[in-house]
């Protein structure tokens, strides 16, 4: 039943969480390691897609992906329209923000196995204003990774950097969608 489902989010997530950080200290980039994670993040994103199904309807998670092809989208135009320049600024506050992110996440979970309660993370409004932010830098995470990629391409990087910039992007992708499906969540609530 559904907590399955949740053990299985939960496991997938836990492995993806660490291939993201052996991903992202590695100097050389591995595909093997690239491409585990994306299985790893595939079957804790379906498990928790599929719990977001059967506790919220249909309509939240197919919401979520649009919403998050139209994300991409949006920011990918804005970038190139806007002729947007990633200064080291941003680049460093984006990064620290994600960092925070991070570390509220897990501090989050460590209190939440001795009982308390945050609501960070939740589905009410301390939620509804932590995914909102969560939305915001994963948005920042795309112009970070387009960024890249474009620098990139122009100084003739190793073809083994297009893994990197396909893990940065998948990671981008998936806290947009994961922030967007709890929006939806909180919204589609009575």
């Amino acid at each position: 039943g559904l907590a399955t489902v949740g053990t299985i989010a939960g496991l997938g997530a836990l492995v993806a969480f660490g291939l993201s950080m052996v991903n992202s200290f590695k100097r050389v980039v591995s595909p093997g390691l690239v491409m585990a994670f994306a299985v790893a993040e595939g079957v804790a994103l379906g498990a928790l897609s599929k719990s977001f199904d059967a506790m919220f309807g249909t309509g939240v998670v197919t919401g979520a992906v649009f919403g998050t092809f139209a994300a991409f989208a949006g920011t990918l135009t804005a970038y190139k329209v806007l002729n947007i320049r990633v200064g080291d600024k941003f680049r460093k506050g984006v990064v620290a923000a994600g960092f925070g992110m991070v570390a509220l996440m897990l501090l989050s979970l460590v209190l939440s196995l001795f009982g308390v309660q945050t609501g960070l993370f939740g589905f009410g409004t301390l939620g509804l204003l932590t995914a909102i932010a969560g939305l915001v830098l994963g948005v920042f995470f795309l112009i970070l990774d387009f960024d890249f990629v474009e620098k990139g391409i122009a100084a003739g990087l190793d073809e083994r950097e297009s893994w990197r910039a396909a893990f940065g992007l998948t990671v981008s992708l998936v806290w947009i969608y994961t922030n967007l499906l709890r929006i939806l969540a909180i919204f589609s609530q009575d």
